[in-house]
């Protein structure tokens, strides 16, 4: 295995969802200690993708490789070292607090021989940290709202300590200030740790503000990969999500702006601010 080895990658793999073939003989690589984000339209396979690079779904020909090693053939308990996974639906145990809840992303580095140890303890307490719920550890996970359950399973993949984490929707249940919040979390884990990341998002301007790589999918293939000012054109954005919009710098952080052109013949000016 080299410095070249890819992270994850997929060969010649077909994959199907309810029948429906999503992929017919995809390839595609996943470097290591960068940012990708899978994006596309809606049934475009994102979700799909990212459960065969988890290994949630198998495909029905093709093989997806761990580190240059085939999934199929790597066992369980290794992988989970090695690769951490949010699901974009994920079930919260019963009778759970939010500390027993992220202590099993340490499930991975035990064994009979090696209970929870101090620094388990440790990189427990820091995951919580990270995403703010300190004060929330004693609480049952199945009383937290939607956006503060989803912290806590993002918690729950840090403390795993992986190398490589797939992330499908992280901001679900959020709103834009948690948001923000969670993608700075994800790109500080990446710059600090070296982390590969692997997303599903749908916000496009967040997308290209916090990815190193965009691969846009659809119709069963990969129509666009590149950076995000390569692949935000108006061009893709037309043929991969039939919209028409604009792509400017955004003046916060300079990376693409998608600004969905107005679709109605009309416009109309919006109302002037009240005067005292």
């Amino acid at each position: 295995m080299t410095e070249t080895t890819p992270a994850l990658e997929v060969r010649g793999v077909t994959l199907a969802y309810e029948r429906s073939v999503v992929f017919d003989g995809l390839d595609l690589q996943i470097e290591k200690g960068r940012i990708t984000t899978l994006i596309g339209a809606n049934g475009s396979g994102k979700s799909t993708l990212l459960k065969a690079f988890g290994r949630l779904l198998t495909p029905d020909s093709g093989s997806v490789h761990l580190d240059g090693r085939p999934l199929r053939e790597l066992p369980t308990r290794e992988i989970a070292r090695r690769l951490a996974i949010l699901p974009q639906k994920s079930l919260t145990p019963t009778a759970t607090t939010v500390r027993e809840l992220v202590s099993r992303g340490r499930h991975p580095h035990q064994s009979l021989f090696r209970p929870f140890t101090p620094r388990d303890r440790e990189v427990v307490d820091a995951a919580l940290a990270a995403t703010g719920l300190e004060q929330l550890a004693d609480r049952d996970a199945g009383s937290l709202s939607g956006g503060q359950l989803q912290r806590a399973w993002i918690a729950l993949v840090l403390a795993q300590e992986a190398p490589t984490i797939l992330l499908d929707e992280p901001t679900t249940f959020l709103d834009l200030s948690h948001q923000l919040d969670v993608l700075e979390l994800v790109r500080a884990v990446n710059r600090e740790r070296g982390s590969t990341v692997v997303m599903v998002l749908h916000d496009l301007s967040l997308a290209g503000r916090y990815s190193d790589r965009l691969v846009v999918v659809g119709e069963g293939r990969v129509l666009a990969d590149g950076t995000p000012w390569e692949v935000l054109t108006p061009q893709t954005l037309r043929d991969a999500f039939d919209l028409e919009a604009l792509v400017v710098p955004d003046p916060s952080s300079g990376s693409p702006l998608v600004v969905p052109v107005v679709r109605t013949a009309t416009t109309h000016a919006p109302a002037s601010p009240p005067t005292s």
